[in-house]
């Protein structure tokens, strides 16, 4: 389990176990929800769409072997029915925000029912971007609720009379796989729905969802020109988990994410000058267009001038070299951010 987010957790279920520490318990645990949503944005936004219903562990035994669609979808589907249907008794932030239209999805439950290649094709209905904002409404209207909560309130059992609304909501199938879970919820207080599924849970399967977007990415990486059209070196680039670099589908360059169509300037630049990257542009040495723009990001356009004298596999090798000697995440960390400068210890680091 990722260690931040562990340790989160843990701090919360201390702090909940207190009536005079409630109220910071459930700081903590939005704060920690939070932090998670964004994972889940990064990827909504930097991936293409065929990315939500592939499956490169298909048959695997974990979360990991579903898809990044499914796994959204399983996390608050299952948490708008618990705080609503069973804690609530009101109505499901689906059914009143017309989701289901929205989303495009075929089925109301859970999805615990599905299997394998039903999966992959649950997923490809799915309107990505859609899920993701029935995702935040689920999640605020959670937030809502915890803050709402007493300390008297977690001890709140729940009733046959309870377990047969959720029943009734017909949005857990009779299936096997799926069924167990009303009996799971209703034989936990509050407090242990806020463990699970209000907090564990969303750990347990955004982990799986990294896990599928960070073997995404490399598969697209394999066979793909490691340098990107700016000159960075996307393999030793502090994002290199998460982004399959400006030349594949799964770019999740800054740059590219705050541009029209996901594409950066530099790269349309490249594009409408029919060249492979910036060192091979006459004007490179006083540009100012994506990359190139950031004070601090002269170190990208010495990564650019190296490439221009002296070649892409030697930018590699001499980059392998640097991670060798220093421990850096960005590489203006060690090449500074003054051009020249930035080339001359590019040039000194040389075989």
């Amino acid at each position: 389990m990722n260690k931040d987010w562990s340790e989160k957790n843990k701090e919360m279920q201390a702090l909940i176990g207190k009536a005079a520490t409630l109220a910071d318990g459930i700081s903590v645990l939005i704060d920690l929800r939070n932090d998670l949503l964004t994972q889940i944005s990064y990827i909504v936004y930097g991936y293409p769409s065929e990315a939500f219903y592939q499956m490169p562990f298909a048959g695997a035994a974990g979360y990991h072997s579903k898809t990044l669609a499914y796994s959204m979808w399983h996390i608050f589907r299952i948490e708008d029915i618990v705080a609503h249907t069973l804690i609530g008794g009101d109505d499901q932030v689906f059914f009143a925000g017309g989701w289901q239209e929205k989303t495009g999805s075929p089925i109301i439950t859970t999805g615990n029912e599905l299997k394998g290649e039903e999966i992959a094709e649950f997923s490809k209905a799915l309107d990505a971007k859609a899920l993701f904002e029935y995702c935040k409404a689920v999640k605020e209207s959670t937030d809502a609720l915890l803050q709402s909560l007493s300390y008297a309130d977690l001890k709140r059992k729940f009733s046959e009379v309870d377990k047969n609304r959720v029943k009734e909501s017909r949005c857990v199938s009779d299936d096997s796989d799926a069924v167990w879970l009303i009996d799971y919820w209703c034989e936990k207080d509050i407090r242990g729905l806020i463990k699970m599924p209000f907090s564990r849970h969303w750990i347990m399967h955004i982990e799986a969802m990294c896990r599928i977007k960070d073997k995404l990415c490399s598969i697209a990486r394999k066979g793909a020109d490691p340098i990107a059209r700016c000159g960075l070196s996307c393999r030793h680039c502090f994002l290199r988990e998460w982004c399959g670099g400006c030349r594949t589908a799964y770019n999740t360059c800054s740059d590219a994410l705050n541009s029209p169509d996901r594409v950066c300037p530099n790269t349309s630049c490249c594009a409408g000058k029919g060249i492979d990257g910036c060192y091979e542009c006459d004007e490179m040495k006083d540009c100012k267009k994506g990359f190139y723009a950031y004070d601090d990001i002269e170190a990208i356009k010495a990564m650019a001038m190296f490439i221009r004298k002296y070649g892409k596999k030697e930018l590699l090798k001499t980059m392998d070299r640097l991670h060798e000697k220093y421990e850096f995440d960005k590489i203006q960390e060690v090449l500074g951010n003054e051009l020249c400068e930035g080339l001359k210890i590019l040039e000194s680091n040389r075989g």
